[in-house]
């Protein structure tokens, strides 16, 4: 069995050991090791990475009471090795896991929301809560979280009698839990069952940030980061709002009242674009009209090729008031065609009918009512073709 070194020293960065087996799976190499300063991934918690001489171990997890490094060359076995962990990694695992304890005891302490998952990747670590909380209770937490990080409290692991360690005041506690457990303690705050890497203090986390919090069923779902990866992010966003500053030539803290008037504006000019294009709609249909083929019963037949089909699901209202006309509107995309029928007032005909017929041809799917109906097919090159021959036979309907 592997002797974890980091269950004693967080700090040790390297050590001496001895490969005890190495297996070849896939391609890469499983390697065990009498000792290790690299800590498997468990507990909620990214492996470690890091080198036992030159060979870079990539990962490492434990199954069936052995702990395996999972590196991209094999070692001899029976060779003495110097193995070196990847400090930078360690530092980030400790200062997210961390963080994530000291977070969970504040939600529980202050607002009674308990920690019900926990998750970490390399991006980005969530927090799972039993009990949604509102944006100024969240900020209370992150404040109160920060404070404890930054009083630099001790942090203590104790390994216990389950029956010892069911007296302490814990945040959680599982009874079936027995035997020695792993205590993680921070001085005056959180108490948990934890297998994972911490600091010695508090201080080494250096901040938590709460991203972004969503509602989920069973409460809230909060995104925090800590650390190095906190500070890497504020200053993406930091740069990010100061180029845009730049661009619209204001200072950073007027970006939001420079951005809200550009949204105005845009706004309207958006509402005057739709004036003018539905006024430019109207004399299109009216000139598409003026040249529309007449069906035996003396309604108009009008088609429209459009490329948006939001456009022409606008125009049925226009078309519809339309002195006994049918409308045929084709909305032809580079993936999809959408097309629509509509009769006009006072029109005879049945759009559910129309709409089988563009269906068949197009080989697309829709439905609808007598006097409106969609539907829509994958995008075809013999369009065109297609609609001439729907066009022909609806003439003679």
């Amino acid at each position: 069995m592997t002797i974890k070194l980091f269950n004693d020293n967080v700090m040790l960065k390297n050590c001496k050991a001895i490969v005890l087996a190495c297996e070849e799976r896939e391609g890469k190499f499983f390697i065990e090791l009498d000792q290790t300063v690299i800590f498997p991934e468990g507990g909620g918690q990214l492996s470690d990475r890091g080198k036992i001489n030159d060979v870079n171990v990539l990962h490492a997890s434990e199954k069936e009471g052995r702990l395996w490094h999972e590196c991209d060359a094999p070692l001899e076995v029976g060779a003495e090795v110097e193995v070196t962990l990847d400090w930078a990694v360690r530092l980030d695992r400790m200062q997210q896991h961390c963080g994530e304890h000291i977070l969970s005891f504040v939600c529980w302490k202050l607002f009674d929301s308990n920690n019900i998952g926990f998750h970490m990747n390399e991006d980005a670590v969530t927090v799972d809560l039993d009990k949604a909380l509102s944006e100024e209770e969240l900020l209370e937490v992150e404040r109160a979280t920060n404070a404890i990080i930054w009083e630099n409290r001790p942090i203590t692991v104790l390994n216990l009698e389950s029956e010892e360690a069911a007296k302490l005041p814990m945040r959680k506690f599982n009874a079936n839990l027995q035997g020695i457990l792993r205590i993680v303690a921070v001085e005056n705050a959180d108490v948990c069952t934890c297998c994972g890497t911490h600091p010695p203090v508090t201080g080494m986390v250096g901040c938590l940030k709460i991203m972004r919090a969503e509602r989920r069923k069973q409460g809230q779902r909060l995104e925090i980061l800590c650390g190095a990866r906190a500070m890497a992010e504020y200053a993406k966003q930091n740069r990010i709002l100061r180029d845009l500053a730049t661009d619209l030539s204001a200072k950073v803290d007027e970006v939001p009242e420079r951005y809200a008037k550009m949204k105005e504006e845009m706004a309207n000019l958006n509402e005057a674009l739709k004036e003018k294009t539905a006024k430019l709609l109207d004399i299109e249909i009216q000139e598409v009209l003026s040249k529309a083929k007449t069906r035996a019963d003396g309604a108009k037949l009008l088609h429209l090729v459009l490329e948006d089909a939001k456009t022409g699901k606008n125009l049925l209202p226009r078309v519809g008031v339309l002195e006994n006309t049918v409308s045929v509107i084709l909305a032809v995309q580079p993936e999809r065609i959408s097309y629509f029928v509509a009769l006009g007032k006072n029109t005879a005909g049945d759009c559910r009918a129309y709409i089988k017929l563009l269906n068949d041809t197009f080989g697309g799917r829709g439905g609808g009512k007598p006097d409106g109906a969609q539907g829509g097919a994958d995008f075809c090159p013999n369009w065109q073709e297609k609609l001439d021959e729907v066009l022909a036979q609806l003439k003679e309907l």
